[in-house]
């Protein structure tokens, strides 16, 4: 068969196919021509004895030829160290050794290979011996015996070089490899690959990798190191088409599903696959030999290679206990994916500025289009910079390579560890998830992967591991839909809120209202942009209409209604948690002026009353402030119904607000509490049991129990020469004004503005010191 029939044909390996439909691809031209470098490297290792003969001829006919003496016994003094190095001579030996060598009753290769061993898990290998034993490993020169052991102890010191790890890759599809060895070598490649000192080479090889998707042993595998991987410029239809293949073979495979997402984050219009927007992890951190070590040899060789591994393969230190413990709680530093000066210089030339490079924002805004992203993408959330480049570019795939990272720490770490692991590192846990937390307020918006994270984390929670941090989580969520909002959210919290002390139920009335202030915030952003129509598709992964958001709203702020009525019953109208409620319906009486929501949510009678009567004045005073805002909202409202009738707010609403406004008026001022119509009523004989005298006025501005003490005061004050004290005086015409001033002056603001807002007021004559005097309590 001649050179074009052989292009035509069909070359295959455990089921690949390099040359679809009779034509020559890319991934073949890529494939042929790795076998073609392949082939010239088994040659290399045959010839390579007498080359290193011929150069070492070399070497000593120009030393014999230099003049320099000092020079002459540098070089021996080298050469004789390194002759002495026992690791020197192992390497040398594997570098050597001929193919086909027994392995069996070879006692040199066993004493070479301790050596290797001793040294790499001591301190670990140098970017010279990691490509001499991998060669050695891969090209199978004593046979398959040896590769799974010479793989576990490839424990780099620093950097792993690429140029080894793609002749490797190449060896995986020529070779005889045993299917556990391939496994074992990918998982190696995988833990390895943010020390991998460049990934250009790799990339261009995309294709020959991915034909071991087929494989279905290393599948798996091999699309968590495509993933890593891939590139716009990576994605064929035929890919796609392949994985769809698959995926109808294996099913709905969460690393099959992972890749894909990535292939349509980059080309949608390749990829017309339903992805779920919230899927659980896809590539699972599978235990390795290699992290343990890997963790030694960072702690002895100081951060450089810390900062270079993924914290999913950190481990800690065993204990005594049985327990799973875990350490992916911690937020690797910013490098380069480019380490080695050589590298540099290719990265340069073509034209992008690793983040890691850049110290200032003007830098940032120079080389915004050039910016190459590091390897290990959790690296982001520990800089400023490159947060500040992920706000202005949104850069969808490092988004998706972000949220995959963070989400796999948060569910191996809370979730996936049931026996309390967070609480074990809670020092850990906590720095992690404050990191987290000012991270997603520098951006304004929270990640899907938390979100995902907590609805799952909420039906676990006990309310008390890292409350405060969990309840900032909860906050930043986005906009939930209503059909799902109660389900997913409303129904562990209420479970929560009910079981829990004051102070939970403080923290979680907080946590709602910020949840509702970054909704309303981000409605009244995108809103205005989009012109009243706010579908989500520029901004986030759910489709939502106006109506759908204000219906989430709707819900949000009837369920903290509910809670606040039943809590408030539970704790006896505790003071603090009563302030909490009254901050949520600070927020809620101004969404249509303040946040231009067509939204008036009146607050439920459990909450109207107990702060009308509550017995502190700052309590009473913020109800009226809230009612005064009410009326300004609604008054626009109904001017704004005149001038648009696709605008209107219920009938309902209007109603109770008069509700409340007539209760208020008689309670505070006109001393009618408790008359038939008033909005709380009690029977005539109860009252009379209580015996007290004109109990109608007991809770007018004189007799509230949250005012009495400023009444004594201001009676004392006008009238200090009488001994009986009688408060009923307050209510004459001049009296009454000044103490209304005096309230005034005591930083009573919002009872002002209620008074001046919602009571009959007149002009008064002849007196010059207020413009305005309101009539006193009949």
């Amino acid at each position: 068969m001649d050179h074009t029939a052989q292009a035509q044909g069909k070359r295959s390996r455990g089921g690949f196919e390099f040359c679809l439909n009779g034509r020559e691809t890319e991934e073949s031209k890529t494939v042929f021509s790795c076998f073609s470098y392949v082939e010239m490297a088994a040659k290399a290792n045959r010839l390579g004895h007498s080359d290193l003969e011929t150069s070492s001829v070399n070497d000593q006919t120009v030393s014999s030829r230099s003049s320099n003496r000092s020079l002459r016994v540098a070089e021996k003094e080298k050469r004789k160290n390194e002759a002495e190095d026992p690791l020197v001579v192992a390497l040398k030996y594997f570098t050597d050794v001929e193919v086909g060598t027994p392995v069996t009753g070879n006692d040199e290769v066993e004493k070479h290979l301790v050596q290797v061993e001793r040294v790499a898990y001591s301190r670990g290998l140098s970017p010279e011996a990691i490509s001499i034993m991998l060669e050695f490993a891969m090209s199978l020169r004593m046979g398959t015996t040896l590769c799974a052991r010479v793989l576990r102890c490839l424990i780099p010191a620093l950097t792993v070089p690429q140029e080894a790890v793609v002749r490797a890759v190449v060896w995986l599809g020529v070779g005889k490899i045993p299917v556990t060895s391939q496994v074992l070598f990918v998982k190696w490649m995988l833990t390895v690959f943010d020390m991998i000192d460049a990934k250009d080479q790799l990339r261009a090889i995309y294709g020959f990798i991915f034909n071991f998707v087929m494989d279905e042993n290393l599948c798996p595998f091999i699309c968590h190191l495509l993933y890593l991987l891939t590139r716009k410029e990576s994605i064929r239809v035929f890919r796609v088409r392949k994985l769809l293949e698959l995926q109808s073979k294996l099913g709905r495979q969460p690393f099959l599903l992972h890749l894909l997402s990535l292939y349509k984050v980059f080309c949608p219009e390749l990829v017309t696959l339903s992805i779920p927007s919230r899927m659980k992890s896809g590539f699972r951190n599978h235990i390795s030999p290699w992290k343990t070590a890997l963790l030694a040899v960072q702690k002895r060789n100081g951060p450089q290679v810390a900062s270079s591994v993924s914290p999913a393969f950190t481990v800690k230190a065993k204990t005594n206990s049985r327990k799973r413990k875990h350490c992916h709680l911690e937020f690797p530093a910013l490098n380069s994916v480019v380490n080695k000066p050589t590298q540099a210089e290719t990265s340069s030339c073509r034209k992008l500025v690793p983040l890691v490079q850049l110290h200032s924002f003007a830098q940032l805004l120079e080389n915004m289009h050039r910016i190459e992203l590091p390897a290990q993408m959790g690296s982001l959330l520990g800089s400023s910079l490159a947060l500040q480049y992920l706000d202005c570019v949104q850069d969808e795939s490092a988004l998706l390579r972000l949220n995959f990272w963070l989400g796999y720490a948060l569910h191996e770490e809370f979730l996936f560890c049931g026996d309390g692991g967070a609480s074990q590192n809670s020092e850990e846990a906590l720095q992690f998830l404050n990191k987290l937390l000012s991270t997603q307020h520098f951006l304004q918006e929270g990640f899907s992967s938390s979100e995902a994270f907590l609805f799952k984390f909420l039906n676990v929670w006990d309310g008390s591991l890292l409350r405060p941090e969990i309840l900032g989580l909860l906050s930043n969520i986005p906009v939930v839909p209503s059909a799902q909002i109660e389900r997913l959210v409303f129904d562990p919290l209420m479970q929560l809120f009910f079981t829990s002390s004051l102070f939970f139920k403080c923290g979680l009335i907080e946590c709602l209202n910020n949840m509702l202030l970054k909704w309303l915030t981000w409605h009244s952003v995108y809103a205005l942009e989009d012109n009243l129509d706010i579908s989500l598709n520029s901004h986030t992964s759910i489709n939502m209409t106006l109506s759908g958001f204000k219906d989430s709203v709707m819900e949000l702020v009837h369920f903290v209604g509910r809670l606040a009525s039943v809590g408030l019953q539970l704790e006896g109208c505790h003071t603090l948690l009563l302030s909490f409620v009254l901050d949520f319906y600070e927020t809620v009486c101004d969404t249509f002026l303040k946040y231009g929501l067509p939204l008036v949510l009146m607050p439920p009678p459990g909450v109207f009353y107990p702060a009308l009567l509550a017995t502190d004045p700052v309590s009473v005073d913020r109800l009226a402030y809230i009612m005064y805002r009410y009326k300004v909202n609604l008054t626009s409202a109904k001017s704004q119904e005149k001038v648009t009738e696709a605008f209107h707010i219920s009938r309902q609403t209007f109603r109770e607000f008069n509700n409340y406004g007539v209760v208020m008026a008689n309670c505070l001022w006109n001393s009618k509490m408790f008359h038939p119509g008033s909005g709380v009523q009690l029977g005539e004989e109860l009252l009379q049991k209580s015996n007290v005298q004109q109990y109608w006025s007991s809770f007018d501005l004189i007799h509230h129990p949250a005012f009495i003490s400023y009444a004594i005061d201001f009676h004392q004050r006008c009238w200090p020469e009488r001994k009986d004290m009688d408060l009923n005086s307050i209510k004459l015409s001049k009296p009454w004004r000044w103490y209304l001033e005096y309230l005034f002056t005591q930083g009573f603001d919002g009872l002002k503005q209620f008074f001046q807002g919602s009571i009959s007021q007149q002009k008064t004559s002849g007196d010059g010191e207020g413009d305005h005097v309101s009539t006193p309590p009949r």
